[in-house]
């Protein structure tokens, strides 16, 4: 897996003082997306355990909420074994710290294994360390900048950690928890 950007302090991409790793290689190809070199599979250069050492060295300070994982694509096939071995050793090593994911996928068609065109024998380990998933692709047409976490109105913020207690993460029971950005800017 190759890297775009690890960044040790992040307030943009989900609640708090983040640290965030910006992985390479994505499909969507999304019009007018904000990081289009991370289109490629080989740019940036190559994470390895130093990366890795570095993003949990990172994140041992108090002021850290915790850790998101943005791209490019995090769940592509190729990526989903080197973020989900990440994700496992960031909750083991930290647990109180919650985990953010942004995906161009949508749960119910692709990541889940009844439809999931993404799904891998990697992808229910990796959805099981992330608290909240923001998924749908960028939607130029619904771009609006009010709102928090995210560039267009398509896109939804999935409360994973709070789906999963209530057992609600399947196809047809995970709506009632996702956060309805047609309505709401999230709180």
């Amino acid at each position: 897996m190759y890297y775009g950007k690890i960044k040790d302090w992040d307030i943009a991409d989900g609640p708090g003082v983040r640290v965030s790793l910006f992985v390479s290689g994505c499909r969507n190809h999304c019009p007018g997306c904000f990081q289009p070199d991370t289109w490629d599979f080989c740019y940036g250069k190559p994470y390895t355990d130093k990366e890795e050492g570095f993003i949990i060295d990172a994140m041992n300070h108090d002021y850290i909420q915790g850790f998101t994982c943005l791209g490019g694509e995090p769940f592509e096939p190729e990526n989903q074994p080197e973020v989900t071995a990440l994700l496992r050793r960031i909750k083991r090593t930290y647990p109180g710290k919650d985990v953010w994911c942004y995906t161009g996928y949508t749960l119910e068609r692709d990541l889940l294994p009844e439809e999931g065109g993404r799904h891998t024998p990697f992808t229910e380990e990796m959805l099981s360390y992330i608290d909240v998933l923001v998924d749908g692709r960028f939607v130029m047409e619904r771009k609006d900048i009010s709102l928090q976490f995210r560039g267009s109105r398509n896109q939804r913020v999935l409360h994973l950690a709070k789906m999963r207690k209530e057992g609600k993460m399947t196809a047809e029971t995970f709506e009632a928890v996702w956060w309805p950005v047609e309505d709401r800017k999230f709180q």
